[in-house]
């Protein structure tokens, strides 16, 4: 069970095929696939009942928090997921996240099993206890290409 944490800039656009293609080819010799490349993306959000999490999201308030499951491809029985916190507060993005077999990242999810040891733990388990009854409330997938720069290993486009 592994801990990560990313601090980054995310900038999100809109592009057609062709300016997909032109872009591709403009950083074509100063970037490469990331350690994901082409990858299915699938994310669980949870949220309460009222929808309190994505409604304060929506109102583009100067922090905001997410709680989500993901799995790089379809994930099997036994597989590994990523219990993720991603927070965003004036435009930095800062996710926190561990990796787990998905049976016990549900239990956890559930309130069924403890937390084991660790910072990453402690800040999910402050989610859980700070919006009690967090249940799976959409499902998110999508193909994703992902890339970092070269030269500036930092620089990811997805």
């Amino acid at each position: 069970m592994n801990g990560y944490t990313f601090e980054r800039r995310e900038l999100k656009y809109r592009i057609t095929d062709a300016q997909r293609a032109a872009l591709e080819a403009a950083f074509d010799a100063r970037m490469v696939p990331d350690e994901h490349g082409e990858s299915t993306i699938c994310n669980i959000y949870y949220d309460t009942a009222d929808y309190r999490l994505i409604r304060a999201s929506l109102e583009k308030p100067a922090y905001k928090e997410k709680l989500r499951l993901r799995s790089y491809g379809v994930t099997e029985p036994g597989g590994e997921v990523f219990l993720e916190l991603k927070k965003k507060y004036k435009g930095i993005v800062y996710k926190r996240r561990v990796s787990m077999p998905y049976a016990q990242a549900i239990s956890f999810l559930a309130g069924k099993s403890s937390a084991p040891e660790g910072q990453i733990y402690r800040e999910l388990s402050w989610m859980l206890a700070s919006y009690p009854h967090l249940t799976p409330k959409v499902f998110l997938s999508y193909e994703r290409d992902s890339w970092q720069g070269i030269e500036q290993s930092a620089l990811r486009l997805t």
